[in-house]
């Protein structure tokens, strides 16, 4: 049986949207919104679309963008205006739609990374941007989570390698523009505060090592010319060479050739 067909995501999705509202989860979303904003805020264009584990945790509100949606893998009774429920791995989206993607730990918190990955891919128009946030396993939150027993919150994630992303990214045919790691603090609820956040940023290099909690990678959409496809053969413009002996039945002879050749 495979992995993703054992691990209740729905419970996961639910204790890390609720790790948010602890302080080390408030101080670590704040420091994403912060960057994100800041990273972002020259893009423009139509439409926005946030993949989240929940619609309750939203990022880059200020992004200059007409129409902005988000999606929750679960449904709830009050769903409001702009939100989607389905899963990343199957958005319901058209191709080439969105003119900026976020994904928010989704690869983290997906039983099938690689193709939330993908379809993220295939929503995005050419020249878009996508902006990918996942937990940084070469940290003290990743040997956190390597020994802790507990999946609760964000030790519930997959904690994938920032190279890993990156290398799909460009399977993807994207383009890396900025790679870093953020928020020094240490995995400790009481490093969520100013000053013992301060603390773990002089223990872990002030942001010199690329050991922060998350990291963030930002990639546009590289768009490729596609090679035009050659004309199919006519009967009008193929001609026999004589003296050739002609082919079996049931395959193409090969005395043929195209007048332009």
């Amino acid at each position: 049986m495979k992995k993703s067909q054992v691990i209740d995501y729905p419970s996961r999705h639910e204790s890390f949207e609720g790790w948010f509202q602890t302080p080390l989860g408030r101080a670590l979303l704040s420091d994403q919104r912060s960057f994100l904003d800041r990273k972002l805020a020259r893009l423009t264009g139509a439409r926005q679309l946030q993949v989240s584990v929940s619609h309750r945790i939203p990022l880059t509100n200020g992004t200059d963008f007409s129409q902005k949606v988000m999606t929750t893998p679960k449904w709830f009774t009050s769903i409001p205006d702009g939100v989607v429920v389905c899963d990343a791995d199957e958005l319901p989206f058209p191709g080439d739609s969105m003119d900026l993607v976020v994904l928010h730990h989704t690869a983290d918190f997906s039983p099938y990374p690689h193709e939330a990955l993908r379809e993220a891919a295939r929503v995005l128009r050419g020249e878009g941007t996508i902006a990918l946030v996942g937990f940084n396993p070469v940290s003290a939150w990743g040997v956190r989570r390597l020994l802790s027993r507990h999946r609760g919150g964000p030790w519930g994630g997959r904690f994938l390698l920032r190279r890993r992303m990156e290398d799909w990214l460009h399977l993807l045919g994207f383009q890396v523009e900025v790679s870093v790691t953020r928020f020094f603090h240490l995995p400790l609820q009481r490093s969520g505060r100013r000053a013992s956040g301060r603390f773990g940023e002089r223990l872990m290099g002030n942001g010199f090592l690329p050991v922060g909690a998350y990291y963030c990678i930002l990639a546009k959409k590289r768009v490729t010319a596609r090679i035009p496809r050659r004309p199919a053969w006519r009967q009008s413009n193929v001609m026999g060479i004589r003296g050739t002996v002609s082919a079996s039945r049931g395959c193409p002879p090969q005395s043929l050739i195209h007048p332009e050749d």
